[in-house]
C-alpha cells in the first residue's frame, strides 16, 4: 500500500494490528491510533502484553502522574478538563485516563466521562481514554497501570487519572499517582465526615470544588481542622486546601500550583522515587498473583483442588495445610520437579 499524494509506502493499518515494535514507534511519533491500539491490547489482557510492556520500558517514570479523586457530583471530570487547559497552555503534553463505573449485571459503561472533555477532543497534545473499571475495587481499571506506562512511552508530560465516584475507602488511586487530589464539595457531609479515615487521608491536595456555594468556608475549616490533628515529622508534607469553581475555571491556577509544589516536595525528598518504586512493587505482585490466580484456576478443571477441598470438608486435612499443598504442587510444576501426590493426613 502506498501513500497516492507523495508516492510513498504507507504506515500499515493499527486498528487490528499486533505489530507492537511498530505500535510503540507510532505512538512515541503521536499517532493517537497507535496509541488507542496499544491500550486496547492491555485493557483486552492480550498475549502481546509481556511484550507491550518490556517495549514501554525504557520511558518508565517519564511522565508525572497525577489522581483525582472524590465523591459523584463533586466535579472530577469539569475540574480534570480544566486541568488539561491550563498544563497545555504551559506546553505540557496531556495524558487523560477517566475510568468509569461498570455495571454489575451487564458489564457494560457508558464511559460519559470523555464526553465532558470535548473541549480538548482536536487538541494533538491531549490524549483522552476513557476505561471501564470493569468490576475491579478501588476506583481504578486493573489495567489503569499499564495505560498509564503507554501514555509515558507516547510522551506524555502529565498523565491525570480520575477515578470513578468513589466512597470512604477506595484508595487505590494513591498507589499509583505520584500526587492525589481529593475533591469536596460544600454540603456533602460535616465536621465528622472530615476526621474519618480513609480516601480523605491519602490527599496531597485538597480541592474544595464549588466554592461559591454556601457552606464552602465551613468545609474548608473542617478539611484544616482535620489536617492539623495530624501526626508529621519535621519536612513532612502538610496536605494543601485550595478552593475552586471549575465550571468557571476558578482557582485552576493555584490547584496547579498544589501540584507543582507537592512536585517539588517529592523530588527534593527523594519521595518521588520512593512511591515510583513502591508503584512497581505493586504491579509486579498484582502481575504475580493474577498468574497464580489463573494457574489455580486451571487446577479446577483437573482433580488436585477438588481432593484437597473434599478432605478440608471432611475435616481430615485443615485449608491452611491444603493450601501449603496446593502451593508446593504449583512451585513444582513451574520449575520442571512436581512434588507428587498429595498427602493426606
Amino acid at each position: 500500500m502506498t501513500d497516492a499524494v507523495n508516492n510513498v509506502p504507507a504506515a500499515p493499518p493499527v486498528r487490528r494490528s499486533r505489530d507492537i515494535p511498530m505500535l510503540v514507534e507510532r505512538a512515541r511519533a503521536g499517532d493517537p491510533r497507535a496509541v488507542a491500539r496499544l491500550i486496547t491490547l492491555v485493557e483486552s489482557g492480550d498475549e502481546t502484553l509481556p511484550q507491550i510492556a518490556a517495549a514501554l520500558a525504557p520511558y518508565a517514570g517519564q511522565a508525572q502522574v497525577v489522581g483525582l479523586t472524590g465523591s459523584p457530583g463533586v466535579g472530577k471530570s469539569t475540574t480534570t478538563n480544566e486541568l488539561v487547559r491550563a498544563l497545555r497552555s504551559r506546553g505540557h503534553r496531556v495524558g487523560v485516563l477517566a475510568i468509569d463505573p461498570s455495571s454489575p449485571f451487564t458489564g457494560g459503561a457508558i464511559l460519559g466521562d470523555r464526553v465532558r472533555m470535548q473541549d480538548h477532543a482536536t487538541d494533538p497534545g491531549v490524549y483522552i481514554r476513557s476505561m471501564s473499571s470493569r468490576g475491579h475495587l478501588g476506583g481504578l481499571s486493573a489495567a489503569t497501570p499499564q495505560a498509564v506506562r503507554v501514555l509515558e512511552g507516547a510522551g506524555c508530560d502529565v498523565v491525570l487519572v480520575e477515578t470513578v465516584g468513589v466512597g470512604q475507602a477506595e484508595v487505590e488511586v494513591a498507589s499509583l499517582a505520584d500526587t492525589t487530589l481529593v475533591l469536596l464539595a460544600p454540603g456533602m457531609g460535616d465536621a465528622i465526615q472530615a476526621v474519618k479515615a480513609g480516601i480523605l487521608e491519602i490527599a496531597d491536595v485538597f480541592v474544595v470544588n464549588k466554592a461559591d456555594r454556601d457552606g464552602a468556608d465551613a468545609t474548608v475549616r473542617d478539611i484544616q481542622g482535620m489536617i492539623a490533628l495530624g501526626e508529621r515529622g519535621p519536612g513532612q508534607w502538610r496536605p494543601a486546601v485550595v478552593r475552586a469553581v471549575a465550571v468557571r475555571g476558578e482557582g485552576i491556577d493555584d490547584v496547579a500550583a498544589a501540584i507543582d509544589k507537592h512536585r517539588g516536595w517529592l523530588v527534593e525528598r527523594g519521595e518521588l522515587r520512593r512511591r515510583q518504586e513502591a508503584r512497581a512493587a505493586a504491579e509486579v505482585e498484582a502481575i504475580a498473583l493474577g498468574a497464580l490466580r489463573a494457574r489455580i484456576g486451571s487446577l479446577r478443571d483437573g482433580t488436585e483442588l477438588s481432593t484437597l477441598a473434599a478432605w478440608v470438608a471432611a475435616g481430615s486435612l485443615d485449608p491452611y495445610a491444603a493450601a501449603d499443598q496446593l502451593l508446593a504442587q504449583i512451585a513444582g510444576d513451574s520449575t520442571g520437579n512436581p512434588t507428587g501426590r498429595y498427602e493426606r493426613p
